[in-house]
């Protein structure tokens, strides 16, 4: 039996060349479903193979499995995005199948103002992360150590301490340090997130990421994405480049990266 996978919507276009990337299952043609002002962009898929319960436990038990398929589903998107210059695209996230055609244009139907409401906010602009690490947290927490004048004078108390005194206050003196790194790391990354703010329509923080999924030795500190307009592209991509290199020297740097497909900036498909 098969049913359609749902890779995003986009406002419909004249003579748009086929697709070259394949399917979520790296065999089926990706198309088109016209309606009204929008199309769906799908391919035919197997649902014994790609059912919403097959994928579940297909996530779970083969995270490789998952990854691949994320990547076709990412690619053919972003070949939406390209063809024949679309103004305005939805991405819809990993995993949405329809068992007809029919069910698929009654929720376009359903949410068609919606979905033109949200082409709308992002047409003309781009989505950009940006992603700002901490390379080394202990010389960090050192600075902090040494500007500090509350862990100065505990340190100096701890000294004079004997040996057992000593130790709670220096599990004490441990949080003070801690809270005040976390402190710290928090303004620095506020800072970026406003000034890169300043060259964006909107702004997103999302969840800052363990090393185990960037595959990064460096500490995250910040996680974000910007709606910019196409004339402000070029001025955010240079405080971008600003912020890294005056940042370099103090331990830290940005990692930029873009256009997107608005997926922080769209609410259908959610």
């Amino acid at each position: 039996m098969e049913g359609l996978y749902f890779y995003c919507i986009r406002e419909k276009t004249e003579g748009v060349s086929a697709f070259s990337t394949k399917g979520i299952d790296g065999k089926g043609k990706v198309f088109t479903i016209p309606y009204r002002e929008l199309e769906a962009v799908v391919s035919k898929i197997s649902l014994e193979e790609f059912g919403s319960s097959k994928i579940q436990k297909k996530a779970q038990e083969d995270p490789v499995w998952i990854k691949d398929k994320a990547l076709a589903h990412e690619e053919v998107i972003e070949e939406s995005m390209s063809n024949n210059k679309v103004l305005g695209l939805i991405p819809m996230r990993f995993g949405i199948i329809f068992k007809s055609k029919a069910r698929l244009e009654e929720i376009l139907d359903k949410d068609y103002s919606k979905i033109k409401d949200s082409l709308e906010k992002i047409r003309g602009k781009q989505e950009w992360g940006v992603k700002a690490y901490l390379k080394d947290r202990k010389k960090f927490e050192q600075v902090i150590k040494e500007k500090n004048k509350t862990i100065k004078e505990k340190e100096k108390e701890m000294a004079a301490l004997d040996e057992g005194m000593a130790f709670f206050m220096e599990e004490e003196l441990k949080e003070i340090i801690s809270r005040e790194v976390e402190k710290n790391l928090a303004n620095i990354a506020e800072v970026f997130l406003k000034s890169l703010k300043k060259h964006a329509v909107e702004a997103v923080e999302n969840k800052i990421l363990g090393k185990e999924l960037t595959g990064k030795r460096e500490l995250m500190i910040l996680n974000a994405v910007y709606l910019v307009t196409e004339e402000k592209i070029s001025d955010f991509k240079k405080e971008a480049d600003n912020l890294n290199q005056g940042m370099q020297a103090k331990g830290f740097y940005l990692e930029s990266t873009g256009p997107w497909p608005a997926y922080n900036f769209t609410s259908f498909g959610d």
